[in-house]
């Protein structure tokens, strides 16, 4: 029995990071056992993870113009899809 095979193993990824927004629900699960906090809580603490999650986006997609801009090159809107790809992508992997 051969201890080889030709699977190849991932290198193992970073724990998932909590965001404000993750943190405030668990608050809000806790409390809900207390004093019964219902489904608009809910809703609005998944209007605010959308909204958290393309504000860091944006942010991202913002420092690399900056970036840019100090380096001397110049931002050019074909980027921008290449960018937010990568912060989307990024974000997914850190926090989803």
């Amino acid at each position: 029995m051969s201890h080889l095979n030709n699977t190849t193993k991932k290198p193992m990824s970073a724990p998932k990071q909590q965001t404000a927004v993750e943190w405030l629900e668990k608050q809000f699960v806790k409390l809900e056992t207390t004093i019964g906090v219902h489904g608009i809580m809910y809703e609005l603490i998944e209007q605010a993870k959308a909204m958290e999650k393309e504000q860091m986006i944006d942010f991202h997609i913002e420092c690399m113009k900056k970036g840019l801009e100090v380096d001397g090159s110049e931002w050019k809107e074909l980027y921008l899809p290449k960018i937010k790809d990568i912060a989307e992508q990024y974000y997914k992997e850190t926090y989803d």
